[in-house]
């Protein structure tokens, strides 16, 4: 059977003043917890556990939204998380299988879905997305 556990990936040589680590998950319910627990060991790692909070909650945001795009496009794609630094912010790249964009969505008060975006949009310092010409889906990122 075959594994459905996270690992890292090195997807691009960091330069020496970046600092850079990959994470595979799954497009299931649990992958938005893995990616937080992941980010937080990385940010210490790295000493920016100042961070963490704005860092691991866009983390969730986003691997949300990405669990949700890639089931909905081909049900068993993964979603891969990237975090970059240059020791002092932290960028946060998702990618999903998904060519759709990120679209923010107007909610109700009762609504219990739907405020990802806003919280992205008013957590990170930037955010945005680009589609991915090789693999095809996209990604979105947001600056911390």
């Amino acid at each position: 059977m075959a594994s459905m556990t996270a690992t890292r990936r090195q997807t691009m040589q960091p330069r020496p003043d970046q600092q850079h680590a990959a994470l595979d998950l799954g497009a299931l319910p649990t992958a938005p917890g893995c990616g937080r627990a992941w980010t937080r060991q990385i940010l210490w790692e790295w000493g920016l556990s100042a961070l963490q909070e704005s860092t691991e909650l866009l983390v969730s945001e986003l691997v949300t939204n990405a669990v949700q795009a890639a089931r909905a496009a081909t049900g068993a794609t993964p979603v891969r998380l990237w975090l970059l630094s240059d020791t002092v912010r932290v960028v946060i790249l998702v990618w999903d299988a998904s060519p759709e964009p990120p679209v923010r969505m107007s909610s109700g008060d009762d609504a219990e879905t739907g405020r990802g975006l806003l919280l992205v949009e008013a957590i990170s310092d930037q955010w945005g997305s680009y589609p991915v010409r090789d693999e095809g889906g996209k990604v979105v990122w947001a600056l911390v």
